[in-house]
């Protein structure tokens, strides 16, 4: 019996697979940079990773198989995505045969041009498919991330590969995504992580009733912004990432003269604590980033990946995930976290700045910046809302009328606060800046007003 373990990845809206490959070897499909999620389910099943497998160069998390490499696994791959390390590169209809089973490369481009699914054979019988990007629950990855010009080209790419590729396949196939409900890869947003064959050829919204034309048409409509690391991170990971062996960097406790020094320097602050806590007292000039499972999408849409980072945490804050979730994506320059927090700081005569939390009741006497994202916006908002996504908001910050107070919001608070510290560091200071922690249906409910839709 075939044994296919998912491994989640809920902040990023990913899955990975750990197969078991019955003969004491297990490969993982489209692996993380943190290994060691698979590393202990392997341990578990007294297994050792013989393969780390890819179905693209991904665009929204830093791929793990040279690290598994360093453990002894063989990376394979789709042999013309070019990639700068070492790995077996295969193509269209070559087969991996590992122990009693059997991988199978479908050449499934659209989602990326080296695009490839893989169809996991029990002898000659198909017993599931990992797709990737190329089939998800409910839609297929966007196809705009390898350049404007080539997005409706890619898009008709990619219905192809879904007609003519993997709806051939037999109806009751598992089908194994690798983007999910919470990805900026997928396009439309789904709900569910894994399918098959059969529910995604009737229930898929994107193919249901729809030619070659019509596809692109929904596909292409239904795409929304991205973080901005999603432009470089593919090169890095073509290229071939750092590789950390289990040595991985720690965070170390930088008194606050020295963190001062740093940041000084050019270093950037980034606060992770929650929005209570940085709304009281923060360092000036930082950005809040509340640390939960989206931290990593939404610092890689605010915070250049080149310039140093310190953070400022509270005493229970998980140092290993912070790593973990910046590493994930790519940030490798992480220069220490505050000894003593912001107390400290405040202790040793340094300035602090603080942010106001506002009532429902405020935001008819400012001008309300909503942060979401388009959708989210066009869906409900506060009426006469000016709507500037969290992402642009650094370079359009000067947009932001400056002659009456201004309310940031969103859907929870998080990116209300990321959006407001955004305008204090354009500003140079918090002065008229306030923040709304509820929603629109919370505005709604507290002042017996009505939404307005649509941009």
């Amino acid at each position: 019996m075939v044994t296919v373990l998912p491994v989640e990845h809920p902040g990023l809206g990913n899955s990975s697979y750990l197969l078991d490959l019955g003969d004491g070897r297990a490969a993982v499909i489209d692996p993380q940079r943190d290994i060691r999620p698979y590393r202990t389910i392997a341990h578990r099943r007294g297994l050792r990773i013989g393969y780390a497998v890819e179905t693209h160069v991904h665009a929204d998390f830093v791929t793990g198989s040279r690290e598994l490499a360093a453990q002894g696994a063989e990376i394979v791959a789709v042999g013309t995505a070019g990639l700068g390390f070492g790995h077996r590169g295969l193509g269209d209809g070559d087969r991996l045969d590992v122990g009693g089973l059997t991988l199978e490369m479908v050449a499934t481009p659209g989602h990326t041009p080296h695009h490839a699914s893989w169809l996991l054979r029990d002898g000659d019988v198909p017993a599931g498919v990992f797709t990737g990007g190329a089939l998800i629950v409910g839609g297929v990855a966007r196809t705009d991330l390898v350049s404007p010009d080539r997005t409706e080209a890619l898009a008709r790419v990619a219905y192809r590969s879904v007609r003519e590729r993997l709806l051939t396949l037999p109806e009751e196939l598992p089908v194994w995504p690798t983007h999910g409900p919470g990805s900026f890869c997928s396009a439309p947003a789904s709900g569910q992580r894994t399918s098959t064959i059969g529910a995604e050829r009737d229930g898929n919204p994107l193919l249901a009733g729809a030619d070659e034309d019509e596809f692109v048409r929904r596909l292409l409509s239904g795409l929304g912004s991205y973080p901005d690391y999603f432009r470089w991170l593919p090169d890095y990971n073509r290229a071939g990432p750092v590789v950390f062996a289990g040595a991985r960097p720690g965070l170390p406790a930088l008194d606050p003269a020295l963190f001062r020094r740093r940041l000084d320097a050019g270093a950037r602050v980034v606060d992770v604590r929650p929005v209570v806590d940085f709304a009281a007292a923060h360092v000036p000039g930082s950005i809040s980033h509340e640390l939960r499972p989206q931290f990593a999408s939404y610092l890689g849409w605010t915070v250049d990946p080149a310039v140093p980072l310190l953070f400022v945490t509270n005493p229970d804050t998980d140092l290993d995930d912070l790593v973990s979730q910046c590493l994930n994506v790519g940030y490798e320059r992480l220069a220490g976290h505050l000894s003593g927090g912001v107390a400290r700081w405040r202790d040793a005569g340094l300035p602090v700045g603080r942010i106001d939390l506002v009532s429902a009741d405020v935001l008819d006497r400012a001008t309300v910046l909503d942060v979401r994202q388009a959708v989210e916006f066009a869906a409900g908002h506060v009426p006469g809302a000016l709507h500037l996504e969290l992402g642009g908001l650094a370079d359009g910050a000067g947009s932001v009328p400056a002659d009456r107070p201004v309310v940031t919001m969103c859907a929870h608070g998080q990116r209300s606060m990321t959006g407001a510290s955004l305008l204090a560091r354009h500003r140079g200071g918090t002065a008229g800046i306030g923040v709304f922690t509820g929603s629109t249906d919370d505005w709604a409910t507290r002042t017996g007003h009505r939404p307005a839709a649509g941009l």
